[in-house]
Formats: C-alpha cells, structure tokens, sequence
C-alpha cells in the first residue's frame, strides 16, 4: 500500500479482536510516531504503549469514575458529552477494548505539545492502517489529563511530573469477518478547500 492510500483508506475501528499485536508490527507503529515532524526537531514525546490488561482496565475504571462526575449542558462537546453519559451508566471502556492503547505526552509548557503529539498519532494511525490492523484516536485521557488520581496512575507507569497527556490511540485486529479493517473511504461533507493562486 502507498502512502496515499494508506491515508485515503484509513478509517476509524471501535471493536476488536483480544489477539495481541505482533511485537514486530508495534514496533514499526511506534517508530512511525518517533519519526513524525516536532517543533524546532524537539522530539519531546513521550510514547507510553500500554498492553497489560489490568492496567488498561484499571485506566477504564479510573475514567469512567472521572467522567461520571461531570454533568452535561448544551455546549458540552458532542464526543465528551457521549462519554459522560456512557460513564454514568457503567461499563464504559473509553478504549473499545482493543489489545493496545498508545499514549503520547509531552512537556506541560512546551508551545507544540498538543502539535507534536497528534502528528505523531496520525503517522502511527497511518502505519496500522498499512499494517492491516485497525486503529482509533483517543481524545479521552487528554481531557483528563489533570484528573489526580489518573495523573497519579500514569505518573506510576512512567509519566514525567512536568508531563501531560495530549493525544492517544488503539490498535489491534478488527472484530471482522476477514480480520481486516474498514477501508470503504467516507464522503467528505466538510473541511473546505480554496486554491489561492
């Protein structure tokens, strides 16, 4: 697969398959996230790439306590006000259940933190896609990211103290018949486009 299609066919997958990924094909996940373009060559990410399953229950449990403390109002963000309700009711696992959860945090008062992190995201979103395994963004430990008892935990597992979490991801095998993920591209209905020339 070209580096074209990969982007073009790329697509978000939500329920997966408990099989563990290849240490091989994680690795070349991670490294698409090392070699991504940084502020001034910075390289400040930090990758956390969880595949212990208590610690990734224990994550769960931990937001989805966070998340049922908040309330919802009209302005509440679409995905975040899903993820309260979700946590109110119980049972909510904010990442599907897949065999890997990749964390990226940079340095708390560092301009391009948020920057660095997501384009380290979207190159390893890229590389699942090419290593035909299935791959999400995660937006909910960034809105947590000054939750004490969550910060408290990652710190445990590595996270610096002048460190936040600022992008995240999944990655395993779709639950699909052929294994394989969705790669039926999506119309797109937004991001308007003027040539200026």
């Amino acid at each position: 697969m070209n580096a074209i299609d990969a982007i073009m066919t790329r697509r978000s997958t939500r329920s997966y398959k408990p099989d563990a990924v290849e240490s091989e094909k994680l690795e070349k996940i991670i490294e698409a996230g090392r070699f991504a373009p940084s502020g001034g060559n910075n390289q400040t990410n930090h990758f956390l790439v969880v595949q212990d399953k208590n610690v990734l229950q224990k994550l769960a449990k931990l937001a989805q306590d966070a998340f049922a403390k908040m309330e919802v109002d009209e302005n509440t963000y679409s995905s975040l006000k899903s993820s309260i309700l979700q946590s109110k009711k119980g049972n909510y696992v904010f990442y599907y259940n897949a065999p890997v959860l990749i964390i990226v945090a940079n340095q708390k008062n560092y301009g391009n933190n948020i920057a660095d992190c997501n384009v380290a995201i979207e190159n390893m979103l890229i590389a699942a896609n090419d290593l035909d395994l299935g791959s999400c963004y995660i937006n909910q430990l960034h809105w947590l990211n000054e939750d004490e008892k969550i910060l408290s935990y990652l710190q445990e597992l590595g996270l610096k103290e002048n460190e936040r979490v600022y992008a995240s991801m999944v990655v395993g095998y779709p639950k699909s018949t052929d294994g394989l993920p969705n790669r039926k591209a999506l119309e797109r209905k937004g991001n308007k486009v003027i040539y200026i020339m």
